[in-house]
């Protein structure tokens, strides 16, 4: 599979803090500090995955998702897609030249 086909997408997959900052927070009407309280986590925590300085641990996904009314998978899934996307994006030249085993 090269990398084409690994990436098909033309822009990079929503970040899980873009998420919370555009969408979850203002329409819960809460704060991040108010959030990081209710998960047992920092205000830096909540602030830096809102800025998208950091991205969401499966630890991060169980806290947001008992928040929240999710489920972790959404978080992880959300986190898996920008990181399967960046690495793609820092390293798709050198993922070109690595070749596929034939297969019989």
């Amino acid at each position: 599979m090269n990398s084409k086909k690994m990436n098909t997408r033309r822009r990079r997959p929503t970040h899980p803090g873009e998420l919370l900052r555009e969408e979850i927070l203002p329409g819960a009407n809460i704060t991040q500090a108010e959030l990081a309280r209710q998960m047992g986590v920092s205000r830096r925590t909540v602030n830096e995955i809102c800025q998208e300085r950091r991205g969401v641990s499966a630890d991060t996904a169980h806290r947001l998702a008992r928040v929240l009314n999710t489920t972790p998978e959404l978080w992880i899934n959300l986190q898996s897609a920008v990181d399967v996307w960046d690495a793609l994006d820092a390293n798709g030249k050198d993922y070109q030249k690595i070749k596929p085993l034939k297969v019989a």
